[in-house]
């Protein structure tokens, strides 16, 4: 895999966490491209992610997910942004080994605030607070062992986030 085209950075974290924010901050500042994984998906689906979950259901989705998440590890050379349950697939966490990952953490509350009551987000659906405090208590582990850099993201600018993030890759 000599020369494989590879992201820069590959952003993962909770719904709320800024990863697609923070992603096109960074990659505007860095002058690359950003790709998110979630978009991926749904040009793949020719819908949207809440459509593919009532469709096709979690499971299709997920493997979709996958698919996306290998490709884009292949052939992204800039900033690279993760659904927020993509590290749940063992193969994902092996394929993010050798990747610089910044896990971008967030707690319950600023998480709310910024992804609101779920609009679009079809895990959040139902009852959003839990669901969220669910989902941050459970991928919180997955994404601690796949990032190579935390940074906390609570009460801060999207673009003073960027620019600790460009430190961060500087070598």
């Amino acid at each position: 895999m000599t020369g494989a085209t590879r992201p820069v950075c590959v952003l993962v974290g909770a719904p709320g966490s800024g990863k697609t924010t923070v992603g096109q901050a960074l990659a505007a500042r860095l002058g690359l491209e950003f790709r998110d994984t979630d978009l991926d998906i749904e040009r793949m689906a020719g819908k949207p992610i809440p459509e593919i979950f009532v469709d096709e259901g979690e499971a299709h989705f997920r493997t979709l997910e996958r698919a996306a998440v290998a490709a884009a590890l292949a052939s992204c050379s800039g900033v690279l942004a993760l659904g927020g349950g993509a590290v749940l697939a063992e193969e994902t966490r092996a394929a993010l080994v050798g990747h610089t990952v910044v896990h971008l953490s967030v707690e319950l509350p600023d998480a709310v605030k910024r992804v609101g009551l779920g609009a679009g987000r079809p895990l959040l659906a139902i009852n959003p607070r839990a669901t969220l405090k669910h989902l941050l208590d459970q991928r919180r582990p997955l994404y601690a062992e796949v990032a190579t850099h935390t940074v906390a993201t609570d009460g801060r600018a999207p673009e003073e986030l960027a620019a600790e993030i460009a430190g961060l890759l500087k070598p």
